[in-house]
This record gives structure tokens, sequence and C-alpha cells, in this order.
């Protein structure tokens, strides 16, 4: 849309309608509505956007009359289209005529009813309707994809039909899109195209204005181009060989001796009086060199896009006037806050703010930094109860950077402490789930934990923190794994490391008791052996009889020379 102001404004919104590039043929205007078929394939979220975006809505069919209506824009058409009607929550109730579910305007008032076939499901919560099904009601899923969708438009100072006289005719084109000579009431910024003269007028305020008119609206309806003539007043144009119709003033015809071609004019070449002279696009202005054009910065003048919450874009020989984020365009020409909670974007709960929405947690949870849209399981303290599933008592589960003490009274999430972990290089500060690393002077922490020394000298006998030396244990990072600031510790607790202790001092003391029964029994052979080589001399020698102490010597060195021979 290019520049918008002055009485031409509400037309200019309007005309927004027609830049969607959505396919739509079917229309059908009443009163101060129009209602539009979209054959667009999408889900019923998408359907009403796409209405939205035009200042409109999904249709309602509220009466018997706008019921009938289907049968015009739909009459030709096959599938399902959807309607503005749905459930937003819950399940329907079959005792209330609209069954519980309401129309995209928010309400549930309505004098005509139409439904289908009723399972009693709660998942299906959109309706559409199809020429196939007679029009009814029918619940579908809202994430089908429907065949298309209808469209309703409100508006104000709508424009009666043109007269004709004799052989002419009039075709119509609104700003919805839909076209058409029997049209019995046309909303403001709708066109008209008198044949066979080729005149053009605008809906505007409940009359037609003649073209050419405002270059801001659709050129000023020049077949060629539109710029801003002898007072400003808008005047229509012709490439070079061509001159503007003078009974139209719109079209072009030949002229095969045109004086703007020595000219060589950029954009375009105007006649005042006797003499021709190059002129530029709206939107440009003449170069110096009387020949070319550049671009003017419309945004550079603040009246442009007047109204809360409207934002000026510049484009090159114009400028839009765009909605600012969080805000759709209105069919009467407002900007309003969009609803983002509808499309349920938090994990739990939602606020809608003026121009977006914040979401928050349930009690026990918070907002995650790094996806403000989700949640996690949060604490705040030393300890707080666990999270545990209703159905089993023993499944429960605590935040990071907190570990769970099963007691009498229940589960508990404790705080670990990281700081006795030694994770940090330097200093260390526990906080409610996770830990704060920090350095001394002289030093800069990096990757969370490690401390980075300086290019400056430092003195290492002690390490400033606070205005005082504070000394610190120096920790071999190859020897340490250091975690993500909200890592948990081993699993094991002091009384398993004990049973594990034990273990393996029963194995080490089996081990040495096996090895020392090997060894005694191994030398045991050895001796019995020798025993029974000297069994007769010590028999004779211990005998009752008595015998000097030279006998027996006597009787062992016999025994041993006999061996050896």
């Amino acid at each position: 849309m290019k520049s918008i102001t002055g009485p031409f404004a509400l037309v200019g919104l309007l005309l927004l309608a027609v830049s969607n590039g959505l396919s739509q043929n079917n229309g059908y205007c009443i009163g101060n509505q129009c209602f539009v078929a979209f054959q667009d394939p999408t889900d019923f979220a998408n359907a009403q956007n796409n209405c939205a975006e035009n200042g409109g809505h999904l249709m309602t069919v509220r009466s018997s009359v706008s019921h009938d209506t289907l049968f015009i824009i739909l009459g030709g058409r096959s599938g399902e289209y959807w309607i503005g009607l749905h459930l937003s929550s819950g399940c329907p109730d079959a005792s209330t005529e609209l069954r519980g579910f309401q129309w995209v305007t928010k309400d549930g008032e309505s004098d005509f009813y139409n439904w289908g076939a009723f399972d009693g499901t709660c998942s299906p919560r959109c309706v559409s309707v199809s020429k196939e099904g007679d029009f009814k009601w029918n619940q579908e899923s809202c994430s089908m994809r429907a065949a298309g969708y209808l469209c309703e438009y409100n508006f104000q100072n709508p424009c009666k039909r043109l007269a004709v006289r004799g052989d002419e005719s009039v075709a119509y084109k609104t700003p919805y899109g839909f076209e058409g000579e029997d049209v019995l009431s046309l909303p403001p910024g709708s066109t008209a195209v008198r044949r066979p003269a080729e005149t053009k007028a605008i809906c505007f305020g409940e009359r037609w204005l003649e073209a050419p008119w405002s270059c801001e609206i659709l050129k000023g309806g020049c077949e060629h181009e539109c710029a801003d003539g002898d007072q400003h007043a808008p005047v229509c144009f012709c490439p070079p060989g061509q001159v503007v119709n003078p009974k139209n003033n719109v079209t072009c015809e030949v002229f095969k001796d045109d004086p703007c071609l020595s000219l060589r004019c950029e954009q375009a070449c105007f006649q005042t009086n006797d003499t021709y002279a190059c002129m530029c696009d709206h939107g440009f202005e003449l170069a110096p060199d009387g020949r070319t054009c550049e671009d003017i910065n419309d945004c550079a003048d603040e009246r442009q896009c007047p109204g809360d919450h409207f934002a000026c874009v510049n484009t090159v020989g114009a400028f839009d006037c765009v909605c600012e984020g969080g805000y759709r365009l209105m069919g009467d020409g407002r900007c309003v806050d969009v609803d983002e909670c509808m499309s349920a974007p938090c994990e739990h709960m939602c606020s809608n703010t003026g121009g977006g929405y914040e979401c928050s947690c349930f009690d026990g949870y918070a907002v995650m930094p790094e996806a403000p849209y989700k949640c996690k399981l949060y604490c705040g303290r030393v300890e707080c109860p666990a999270e545990c599933d209703p159905n089993d008592h023993l499944q429960c589960y605590c935040p990071q950077g907190y570990i769970s003490d099963e007691r009498a009274s229940g589960v508990f999430c404790i705080d670990i402490n990281e700081c006795d972990m030694g994770y940090c290089t330097q200093y260390c500060r526990n906080t409610h789930g996770s830990y704060i690393c920090s350095c001394a002077e002289g030093f800069t922490l990096v990757d969370v934990y490690k401390c980075k020394k300086d290019d400056v000298d430092v003195d290492t006998d002690g390490w400033e923190g606070s205005g005082a030396t504070t000394p610190f244990v120096f920790i071999n990072p190859t020897t340490v794994l250091y975690p993500d600031p909200t890592g948990r510790p081993s699993g094991v607790t002091a009384g398993g490391l004990l049973g594990i202790i034990v273990c393996i001092v029963i194995i080490v003391i089996m081990l040495l008791v096996f090895l020392a029964h090997h060894i005694l029994k191994k030398r045991g052979n050895g001796k019995l052996e020798s025993a029974g080589a000297l069994k007769t001399q010590g028999d004779e020698c211990h005998d009752l009889e008595q015998v000097t102490t030279e006998k027996c010597e006597k009787t062992a060195s016999e025994t041993t020379l006999k061996q050896d021979s």
C-alpha cells in the first residue's frame, strides 16, 4: 500500500485484501457485509488468521439469510469449507442449541442451527460445511486440511451500483478479490469500470469518485502510471509513443509523433500547455539533470501512517503502512492487538499483553531462560518436596542440581553442593540448584569453571578476593572431570562406598589365605620323604634298650655311606 493520508486512508487499508495472492472467486455482499469463499486447503487456525489479515473473520451463519448465502458462494464448489464455529475446550454439550460451541467473534448468539450427525466425541472441535452435505454443520478435527474457508467482512458507508444507459455495462471489483456485474452493495474501495467508454470510478463515502483519483490508491485508476500534476492533482501518463485517451483520462493510445521521445525521460513525460517535460512517478522526485528520478524516503514524514500501533516501511517509490508486531489490521482501519494465547504458545499458562504475550508456570516450576515458552521443575530452597507421580509414589522427580532423599514422610529434593566436588579451578559459590565459579585477581573465568591467567604478573603466594588474600588449592584439570553447572555428582552414597571397600578387603584376605595354604602344603610333602629314609635308624636309636651316643652316631654314619654307594 502506498501513502495513505486524508480521506483515502480507510480505502487504502481495505485494498490490502487484494494483495494476499489467495485463490478467491465467489463472493456476495448484502447490506454492510460481504461473504467470500477462498479455495485454499488449510487447517482451521490458518483459515481464521487469513481472514483476520484482511480485517475479517471466518463466516458466522447466525440466520437463515446467511445460510442461503452458502448456496450462492459455494454452489459450484465441492469439499469441506471452514466456518467460524468452534469449541475452545472441553466436550460438546448436546443439551444446548450450540452444543457449547462459540463463534470466532467470542459469542454464542445465533437464531439459526443446522447441526449434522453428532457422535458425542470430544476431539472434533471445529465446524465445516459442504455442498455434498447439504451445508449441514459437521464437527471436524481443527487440524484437518479442508478444501477452503469462508470469510466474513463487515464495513460501513457502502456504495450502490451505478446506473447504466443503453448498451452500457459496469464491471465491479471488490477489495476482497471477487468481481461481478450483478452486485447490489459495494464496500469502500470497490472499483467500477464502465464499458465501452472504459471510464473508472472508486467507491468512497457512499459515492463514486471518477478516475484519476489519488495516486496512492491503485495508481489512481490509470492504465500505466499516475503522478502528481499541477497543484498536486493526480494525472495519468503513458509510456513513450503513447498518449492518455482524452475521453476517459486513464487509458493509453498510440501517438506516432510523440515529442517526449527526444527527452529520454526515465519515467514519465507530461505536457503543460504547449511544452513537454519529464516527471516522476509518485514516490520519486526529479533529479537535477531534469531526466532521471530519485527515490523519496516517504517515512521521513512523521505524518505518514497515522494511528495507534502503525509503522511506516519505506519502499522504492512508495511506502507501506503496516501494523506493529503483535497487532493486525481490522476492516475499520485500526491495528488491534493479536491474542497470541488463543494458539496456546505456552507450556503452562499464557497472559496476553499489548503486542505480545507472556508465559508463566505452575507452582513448583519456573520458565526456562533458553526457551521462555517452556517450564522446568524449580525449588529455590535448600530442600523441597519432590514432584511424584500420583499413580506411582516411587516415580519422583527433582529439579536439576538436586538429588532425591526418601524419608518416612515422603521424597524430598536436596540441593547438591557442587562446590564440594571441586568443579571450579579457584573460587566456588554454591547456589540453589547450581553453583558459580570465580577467579582470583589476575585470572579470567573461561568455560564456566576454568580460570585463565592474565598477561600481567600476579603474586602467586596468595589470591586476592574482596580486598583480602584468600588461599586456594589448585586442582589438576587432567584428573578431574568438570560437569556442566547443573550437572549432578556420582550416584554412589557413603554407605555404598563403604560396602565396596569391605568387599575388596575380604577378597584380598581370601587370596592371601589361599596362597599361604598352597606354599605350606608344598613344603610338607618334602619333609615326609626325608622322614621315611631315616625311619630305621631313628627307631633303633629310640629303642628302650640303653645304647651309647657313639653307637647311634656310628649307625647313622654307616647308613649314610650305604645310601651313597
